[in-house]
C-alpha cells in the first residue's frame, strides 16, 4: 500500500542523512516531494500547501542536539502528513437511532457491495451488533445474488428482492428498515446502486433512497486505485448527498496514495474506513497517525498486534514464551505459528506493517505465501512423534515425508535446518535477556541488527 509515495520521501529523507538543513537543499527537497505527489495524484493545491509547510517547518525550527537532518525532515513529514489527514469525526455515528442506518453510495465498480458486507462483520463482530443488508442495487446484474451469497458467507441476514415490476430501490430500501425495526436489528446497512460514472439518474436515485431511510451516516466507497478521479466523483457525491465519510477500497492494489491523501482536504469529508484486502476481515478503521507512518516506512505495529489478536483464538493467546526462548521449540509448534500468520493474511502484508520493511523491498517481492503452504505441507507428512522430536529426521523418513508432500528432499532439508537456525537465535536471545554475555554472539546470529532472523524458507538478509 502506497509504495510509490513511500520510496519518494524515503530518497528525500535520504538526502539529509548526517547533513544540515541548509535552505536550498530544502527547497529542492521539497520539490521533489512536490513532484511525487502529483505523481501519486494528489491534488496539486493540497500538494502545494503540503510542502510549503513541510519546508517552512523546517526552516524555522532549530537544529536539535544530536538530532540528524534527516531525523528532522522524518518529524516534519510525520507531522504534516497526520495534519493532512487527521480528522476528529468518529468512524461512526456516535448517537444514532435504534436501528442505526447506514447508506453506502459511489459508482459501480468501487466496491460498495463488498464494502457492505465487510462493515456488516465489522459490526458483528467487534461491536456485537445485530446487522441487516439491504440489498438495493438493483441496477447492477448480479448484485442481489451477490449480497445473498457473501451474507449467507459470513452468517449475515440480507434483506432482498427479486428485480421485477413493482420492486424498486426506493420500495426495498423502505420495506428493509421496516423490517430491521420489527426484528429488533442494532443496524442496517444498505447498499445502493452505482453507475460507470456521475449523472442525474444515478444522484437522483440516491436521494430518494436516502429520504427513504434517513440515514445515520452516508457513506462515499470509492476506489482509491482510480486516485484523483476518485476525489473529483467524491465532490459531485458531496454537492448532492449528505456525506458522512469517505471509504477507500482497493488499497492493497496498485493505489498511488493520491485519494488518501487529498479526499479531506479537497471534499471537506473525512476518511473513516479502508478496503486493504478481499477478506471479509480486511477493512480497517482509517487512523491518519499509522497511514503516515506506513508511508513513511515507520510501519505500523499497532495493526500488526491487532491483527494478531484477532488471528488467535482464546485459546491461543497465552504464547509459551518460555517454551520459546529455551530453544524447546518442535514442529508442531512452528505449524500453529504459520497457521496463525495465515489467519491474519497475506504474509507479504503482515510483513510490511514492519518499519523499516520498505527498505527491504528486494526481500518482500521473495516473500510468498506459497513457499509457507509448501512448508506446512512438509510438516503435515511427518508423522505426530516426528514433529514433537525433529530430531529423530534421519535421511529414510526425510526421502518419505518428501514424497508426502509432492517436494524434493532438498525442501525438507532446508526447513530442518532453518528450523535448528531458529531454535539457536531463541536461546541466544534468552541468555542476552538473562544477564549473560552473548550479545554479540546474538547480532552475529540475526546477520546483524536492523536485519530479520533466517525465517524457514527465506533467504537471509
Amino acid at each position: 500500500m502506497l509504495e510509490q509515495l513511500q520510496k519518494s520521501f524515503q530518497k528525500v529523507i535520504d538526502r539529509f542523512q548526517g547533513g544540515r538543513l541548509r535552505e536550498e537543499d530544502v527547497r529542492e527537497g521539497m520539490r521533489e516531494v512536490r513532484r511525487a505527489l502529483l505523481a501519486a495524484d494528489v491534488h496539486v493545491t493540497v500538494a502545494k500547501e503540503f510542502t510549503d509547510k513541510v519546508a517552512a517547518r523546517l526552516l524555522s525550527a532549530e537544529r536539535l542536539q544530536g538530532v540528524s537532518g534527516a531525523q528532522q525532515v522524518m518529524a516534519a513529514f510525520h507531522q504534516e502528513l497526520v495534519a493532512l489527514m487527521r480528522s476528529d469525526q468518529a468512524p461512526l455515528p456516535k448517537h444514532p437511532r435504534h436501528p442505526m442506518v447506514l447508506l453506502l453510495a459511489g459508482l459501480q465498480g468501487a466496491g460498495k457491495t463488498t464494502t457492505a458486507a465487510k462493515l456488516g462483520l465489522r459490526l458483528e463482530r467487534r461491536e456485537n451488533r445485530k446487522v441487516l443488508l439491504a440489498a438495493c442495487d438493483l441496477q447492477r446484474p448480479g448484485a442481489v445474488d451477490q449480497l445473498r451469497a457473501l451474507g449467507d458467507r459470513l452468517g449475515l441476514d440480507v434483506h432482498a428482492e427479486e428485480p421485477g415490476p413493482g420492486v424498486d430501490p426506493v420500495g426495498v430500501a423502505r420495506r428493509a428498515l421496516e423490517r430491521a425495526r420489527d426484528q429488533r436489528y442494532d443496524a442496517l446497512i444498505v447498499d445502493s446502486a452505482g453507475r460507470l460514472h456521475v449523472d442525474d439518474a444515478l444522484m437522483d436515485e440516491i436521494q430518494e433512497v436516502a429520504a427513504a431511510v434517513t440515514p445515520d451516516a452516508s457513506y462515499l466507497v470509492l476506489d482509491a486505485m482510480t486516485g484523483q478521479d476518485a476525489v473529483e466523483s467524491a465532490r459531485a457525491f458531496a454537492a448532492r448527498l449528505d456525506l458522512y465519510a469517505l471509504v477507500l477500497t482497493k488499497m492493497d492494489g496498485d493505489a498511488r496514495g493520491g485519494a488518501a491523501l487529498s479526499a479531506l482536504q479537497v471534499t471537506g469529508r473525512p476518511i473513516a474506513f479502508l478496503g486493504v484486502g478481499e477478506k471479509p476481515e480486511d477493512l480497517e478503521e482509517f487512523d491518519a497517525e499509522r497511514v503516515a507512518g506506513r508511508i513513511l516506512d515507520l510501519g505500523d505495529v499497532v495493526g500488526l498486534v491487532e491483527k494478531a489478536q484477532e488471528a488467535l483464538a482464546e485459546e491461543e493467546a497465552a504464547l509459551d514464551y518460555e517454551k520459546m526462548l529455551s530453544g524447546r521449540l518442535t514442529m508442531q509448534d512452528l505449524l500453529d505459528q504459520f497457521r496463525m500468520m495465515k489467519r491474519m493474511g497475506s504474509v507479504k502484508k503482515v510483513f510490511g506493517m514492519l518499519p523499516g520493511m520498505g527498505r527491504m523491498s528486494g526481500l518482500l517481492e521473495q516473500v510468498d505465501d506459497h513457499r509457507f503452504r509448501r512448508m506446512e505441507a512438509i510438516i503435515l507428512s511427518m508423522t505426530p512423534a516426528e514433529r514433537l522430536h525433529p530430531e529423530i529426521l534421519d535421511a529414510r523418513r526425510r526421502r518419505r515425508i518428501a514424497r508426502g508432500a509432492g517436494v524434493d528432499v532438498a525442501d525438507v532439508n532446508r526447513l530442518y535446518k532453518s528450523f535448528q537456525e531458529m531454535k539457536r537465535q531463541m536461546k541466544a536471545m534468552r541468555k542476552m535477556m538473562t544477564g549473560g554475555r552473548s550479545k554479540k554472539r546474538l547480532l552475529r546470529d540475526l546477520k546483524r541488527s536492523g536485519q530479520l532472523p533466517n525465517l524457514p524458507g527465506y533467504p537471509s538478509n
